[in-house]
């Protein structure tokens, strides 16, 4: 009975997910969401009647071993009672009838612990993950679907596969499901072999199929287009066979919410063996060469070698455990690969799950909750992200302690990695204000480093729950904090509730470097949003800033985005931050070729043209504090420019200068 329904559960599995897979990824998300809910629930039905199938054969074994047994004990020790004649042989038999009692007893409690140990791993693999990958001697092995060739189009045939990833060998053979057939009803042909060349992930806007991904072997001309099971399963294939992305992928840089340069990556690096290999050697090299060299991590290397050093390490023809020249790279170098290599993750090392969070959590004012809060969020952390981020960490506690050598601080090493560690998913203002929140998680990582990594989170602690910005029309701003320094206070930056009008500013409790980075990114930002007068000039690395569009009558303007003195020095000392965001860096057309997407010159009109400086006011406005301004319906405002903060202008009025909402002037 538990084989019938094993194969009856087999087939009927089988076959519904034959007409999952043929769904078209064209379809409504709604309906395609249903499907994986039905197929899931078909997977855990056919999970569980493998699994009782499986424990039921393992039961009738054992009971074979002391039921066939035990009758025949007894049927001897009746046979020698019975006959007297037999005492002496039973005598002779006594021993070993002793010994067989006593084996059967151990047989009986084998069979009783082996059984509570079966059934305890029957539940922890209900409980595992679905696409979980239990040990084997292939990197990665499983069924794929093969898209093949026939003359009236394609078709897609089921195999088995298995990749090693020392010899980069892949086989596959055909699996096909026979009720009645051998080895429960699966039937495979022989394995074919190929020595895997390159691997990379299919559009999904290129093919019908979803999961699907493109691979080339050096036995067979072309690609072979295979099908996964689902998107963590593809996930896992791609991980194992070094798989790259199909196209390029951007990061936007922002200037107050609006497009200006857009650098690409040519592939992405993953969180496996030869990415902790890289880690593990170029800390290595600092730590044993240049720990305190001025400004380590802060001034970055020549961009090509840094590219030829990222090509030469991920390469797919190099060894995972490939060993760094010390000879060959310079210290700088090897620092901006190692921070090349965090950017160009597939996904942060904090991961985007929990990016919000970790904002959250450093913008309480309790000093104790925020450090407690950060360290319950890391241990959320995948493994292999959080043994990652341990390996930084524990290196960027070492160069701290170097810092009157070095000069690299904790609050510096934040202001450095907070953006690569916990980068946005999306580039937006929101995520431009919360940078000076990421440099201080970071911060707070390296000061308590030891009770984060090394002891286990407070279970009581409650996890910061992402709150949803108020709706209001006037959104309150941030206030920097121009208070008096006190180095014994910790992470307390100034700054407004969202959701009421309540301000928090303690100046005491914000480290030095932490006030640095809001003043410094305050000015900066105020400082660039100036439109002047001047010719196109282009930064090193060919990246030209872009320039106003064209006025109507068809001259070019000549207003253009620059930056103040200060700025721009700091710009040439961290020269890096624009060419090492990852690989290579795309040509950007001049301003002369530059046409400005349609949302740029609409929200940004009165910025690109010199004309609209001036506004009027449409509603009266009294100021609720000292950085706001007050003003009648009709006031007139001179010098008008974007603020800092999301929502508001910076504005003059009567020599008076502040901040007014955006959504109540007009500009003239």
């Amino acid at each position: 009975d538990g084989k019938k329904k094993f194969d009856k559960e087999s087939e009927k599995y089988y076959s519904i997910l034959e007409k999952h897979l043929n769904l078209s990824a064209k379809k409504k998300e709604s309906h395609l969401q249903d499907a994986d809910t039905q197929i899931d629930r078909e997977h855990q039905n056919f999970y569980e009647a493998s699994l009782e199938y499986v424990f039921k054969i393992q039961e009738v074994q054992e009971k074979k071993k002391f039921e066939f047994v035990e009758p025949l004990l007894a049927f001897l020790q009746g046979l020698f009672t019975f006959y007297h004649e037999g005492y002496e042989l039973a005598q002779e038999f006594a021993p070993y009838k002793q010994q067989l009692q006593f084996n059967l007893q151990n047989t009986r409690n084998n069979f009783e612990s082996t059984r509570q140990e079966v059934e305890r791993l029957m539940q922890r693999m209900k409980s595992a993950n679905q696409d979980y990958r239990p040990p084997s001697q292939w990197t990665m092995e499983g069924y794929l679907y093969v898209q093949e060739k026939r003359p009236l189009g394609f078709t897609w045939v089921k195999h088995y596969c298995t990749y090693d990833k020392g010899t980069k060998t892949f086989t596959m053979s055909i699996a096909e499901t026979k009720s009645g057939g051998k080895v429960n009803g699966l039937v495979t042909s022989s394995p074919e072999i190929f020595k895997l060349k390159s691997c990379i992930r299919r559009k999904t806007d290129s093919i019908d199929k979803r999961f699907c991904f493109d691979i080339e072997v050096f036995e067979r001309p072309g690609i072979i287009t295979l099908q996964a099971f689902s998107e963590s399963n593809r996930k896992l294939w791609l991980e194992a066979m070094d798989g790259k992305e199909p196209v390029r992928i951007f990061f936007n840089f922002l200037f107050y919410g609006f497009k200006i340069i857009t650098f690409f990556l040519l592939f992405v690096v993953f969180l496996n063996e030869a990415g902790f290999n890289f880690v593990r050697k170029c800390i290595h090299a600092v730590e044993t060469r240049g720990i305190t060299i001025l400004g380590l991590y802060r001034i970055g290397g020549v961009n090509s070698k840094v590219q030829k050093l990222m090509n030469t390490i991920f390469s797919p023809k190099s060894p995972p455990d490939m060993d760094i020249d010390m000879e060959l790279w310079d210290n700088k170098t090897i620092t901006s690969g190692l921070k090349n290599y965090l950017r160009c993750l597939s996904e942060p090392l904090m991961t985007f799950k929990l990016h919000k969070d970790f904002i959250v959590a450093v913008k309480s004012d309790d000093q104790n909750y925020r450090v407690e809060a950060v360290h319950a969020l890391v241990h959320k952390l995948p493994e292999k992200n959080r043994e990652m981020l341990d390996i930084l960490i524990k290196h960027l506690v070492k160069v701290s302690l170097h810092s009157q050598q070095n000069l690299m601080t904790v609050s510096n090493l934040g202001v450095i990695f907070g953006p690569t560690l916990m980068r946005a998913q999306e580039e937006t203002v929101a995520a431009m204000m919360n940078i000076k929140f990421q440099n201080i998680v970071v911060e707070i990582l390296i000061e308590h480093y030891e009770k984060i990594f090394h002891t286990a989170p407070d279970p009581n602690i409650p996890l910061p729950q992402p709150q949803s910005r108020s709706g209001s029309r006037r959104t309150r701003a941030i206030c920097l904090s121009t208070g008096s320094r006190k180095p014994k206070g910790r992470y307390t930056p100034c700054l407004a509730d969202p959701d009421s009008d309540s301000y928090s500013s303690s100046p005491d409790s914000t480290p030095m470097g932490s006030i640095e980075s809001l003043s410094s990114h305050s000015s900066e930002q105020n400082s660039t949003t100036k439109c002047t007068p001047s010719q196109p000039r282009e930064k090193s690395g060919g990246i030209p800033w872009i320039a106003s569009p064209p006025s109507s009558n068809g001259q070019k303007s000549s207003g253009l985005w620059t930056t103040s003195p200060e700025s721009s020095s700091k710009e040439d000392a961290t020269k890096t931050d624009v060419e090492s965001d990852c690989q290579s860096v795309a040509s950007v057309t001049g301003p002369e070729n530059a046409s400005p997407p349609t949302d740029l010159t609409k929200k940004s009109s009165y910025c690109l043209s010199g004309l609209k400086r001036q506004a009027k006011a449409m509603y009266s406005c009294k100021a609720e504090h000292s950085h706001e301004l007050s003003f009648p319906q009709g006031a007139i405002f001179s010098n008008v420019y974007p603020s800092v903060e999301p929502g508001w202008l910076k504005a003059t009025y009567e020599g008076k200068t502040g901040l007014v909402p955006e959504n109540y002037v007009v500009f003239l």
